[in-house]
């Protein structure tokens, strides 16, 4: 891959998760940590973003926060096609949590109509499900994310633990080589592992280009993972590593 060809890839796996390790770029693109390295000084010199230190080592971040309007712009075609087919999953009378994200807001609106409880701490699905008369809606408490539309927090936490769902829906920045649902925001994982422990099946929805994908931190295992819906052309290396976990695979096609 020719250096810009690889900028261009680095800007849109960070555009994505917010935060991305050295790492886990070297992992993706199949080059070396130092040559990442490099790559790094070069774009941070041109201000295309912005190298921070953390726990995790060297990292890098975007300057701002991504709007949750322009992550909606990315891969809408294939989000929609996997909330279609996800939303087929979801059976009259069931209790539904909706974790945040652009995908889980599409599959809001793709249950509109249905005899149905939807619990969330997104914001965007309570746009998609505010005015519909059939769907009871459930919205968790918190402290409000203003850029990405979401509850956070103790009280999200522990409203979580007050509740029982059949299914959830979970979102996530990608999933690793090895079958891992990683995410880059540190406030949101405690949240989702709150979802998981509170759902009899958890179902993962994410396009194709999450697979592999980058994340800071851990939410799951892919033995946690009972179904994940994505797009046929999703890396077949990832969707094995979480197949031979036990995790049920349905490719959506394109």
């Amino acid at each position: 891959m020719l250096p810009a060809s690889r900028h261009g890839e680095i800007l849109r796996l960070v555009r994505s998760s917010g935060v991305v390790s050295v790492e886990a770029l070297a992992e993706n693109l199949g080059v070396s940590r130092s040559t990442i390295r490099r790559d790094l000084q070069s774009l941070d010199a041109d201000g295309a973003l912005r190298r921070v230190r953390g726990g995790a080592g060297c990292v890098l971040a975007a300057d701002d926060p991504v709007p949750f309007a322009q992550v909606a712009t990315v891969a809408a075609g294939d989000k929609e096609a996997v909330a279609r087919v996800a939303a087929e999953l979801v059976g009259d009378g069931e209790v539904v949590l909706l974790d945040i994200g652009t995908t889980t807001a599409r599959l809001a609106r793709a249950l509109r109509g249905r005899r149905i409880t939807v619990i969330t701490s997104s914001l965007a699905v309570v746009d998609e499900l505010r005015s519909d008369p059939v769907v009871e809606l459930l919205v968790l408490g918190g402290i409000l994310r203003r850029n990405y539309h979401s509850l956070v927090g103790l009280l999200t936490e522990q409203a979580l633990r007050e509740v029982r769902a059949h299914r959830l829906f979970l979102g996530t920045s990608g999933i690793a080589r090895d079958g891992e649902v990683r995410d880059s925001t540190l406030v949101e994982v405690p949240v989702k592992r709150a979802m998981i422990e509170a759902a009899e099946q958890t179902v993962v929805v994410a396009d194709r280009g999450k697979f592999p994908g980058t994340g800071l931190l851990t939410v799951c295992g892919p033995e946690e993972v009972d179904v994940i819906v994505t797009n046929e052309g999703a890396d077949a290396g990832t969707l094995a590593a979480c197949a031979a976990a036990g995790t049920e695979i349905r490719l959506v096609p394109r």
